[in-house]
């Protein structure tokens, strides 16, 4: 087993690094000269040649490199230019709404998109299996951001159970509270969840179709064992190899998705930063919040690739 964390662990680093030199080499090294685009059109060669020497956009690429790498390795980053904040708080305060929220929207695709797939696999070519690929078939056809708005219209102007949008925070002592902050990310998880959960309803009910007819499942059921028997002591652990590779893919689909979601139910998170920093031009931030992104995407397929070792017991570490 440690071989194979050692493998892997070595895959993210270089899979990181990769990612950094992308991220720095298309914001900074580019032709094009980054003062001129954070300060616009209209900025004097005085006040660029300012804003260059403040972000050493004077110096060569490797060492700016090396400097931004170095900094955020020990955890310190750069100043964003229009927040004048160091871009680790400001990153900081919106995953306190990110990162619940897209928990929230794994924690619904994985309850509804498993248990649908499971339930149809279980009823193939029945009335229950129609109904729930038909499900899906829609849902992975309706947008995330549209199905947002229809939650909005239906539950906060007609029924006015929640509020529309915003996010009053998860410390009472700033108006808000662990349930005033669930209750305002339900509705955007589950905005969030639906296109997921119908496309990982999918693979689940063809892994365990799959799966059923291996031969050791036929030899389960010659020794008596009933269909939910073997169905949920031996079909289940195996056909979760492929739904964990979707899982993992989701995850990433459910972090860029809530750059969308959170515009439509005004949430400070990731997302909004992310819009506000590409229209103040602050192209500081976006470096920082794009690097994040990927480093959660990778640590996100290191641990589904730890899993599999976990979940099938025919892999062998040494050989994944």
């Amino acid at each position: 087993m440690s071989v194979f964390l050692l493998k892997r662990f070595a895959t993210f680093v270089v899979t990181l690094a990769v990612a950094s030199v992308l991220v720095f080499a298309v914001l900074d090294v580019l032709p094009g000269n980054v003062a001129q685009v954070i300060l616009g059109d209209t900025a004097t060669p005085e006040s660029i040649a300012t804003l260059e020497a403040k972000l050493g956009l004077d110096r060569p690429a490797l060492v700016r490199y090396g400097d931004w790498i170095g900094g955020l390795l020990q955890g310190r980053t750069a100043q964003s230019v229009s927040y004048d904040t160091p871009t680790a708080t400001l990153i900081g305060d919106r995953l306190q709404v990110t990162l619940p929220l897209a928990v929230m929207a794994m924690a619904f695709t994985v309850l509804i998109g498993i248990s649908a797939g499971i339930f149809a696999a279980a009823r193939q070519n029945r009335a229950g299996d129609v109904g729930v690929m038909a499900l899906s078939q829609l849902g992975i056809a309706v947008p995330s951001f549209w199905f947002a708005i229809l939650l909005i219209l239906l539950f906060a102007v007609k029924l006015q159970w929640v509020n529309a949008g915003g996010f009053p925070g998860w410390r009472e002592e700033d108006g808000g509270g662990f349930w005033q902050g669930f209750v305002a990310l339900l509705l955007p998880a589950i905005a969030l969840a639906v296109v997921q959960a119908a496309v990982l309803s999918r693979w689940t009910r063809s892994a365990v179709l799959e799966t059923l007819r291996e031969d050791y499942v036929r030899t389960a059921r010659a020794k008596g064992l009933s269909r939910r028997a073997v169905l949920w002591r031996h079909v289940l652990r195996n056909a979760m190899i492929p739904v964990l590779t979707i899982l993992g893919l989701q995850f990433a689909f459910l972090i860029s998705g809530t750059v969308v979601v959170e515009q439509v139910f005004v949430l400070p998170g990731i997302g909004r930063l992310v819009f506000q920093a590409i229209a103040n031009r602050d192209l500081v931030v976006v470096r920082d919040v794009v690097l994040l992104l990927v480093a959660m995407v990778v640590v996100v397929n290191f641990v589904v690739d730890v899993l599999y070792a976990v979940v099938d017991p025919r892999l062998k570490p040494s050989d994944a």
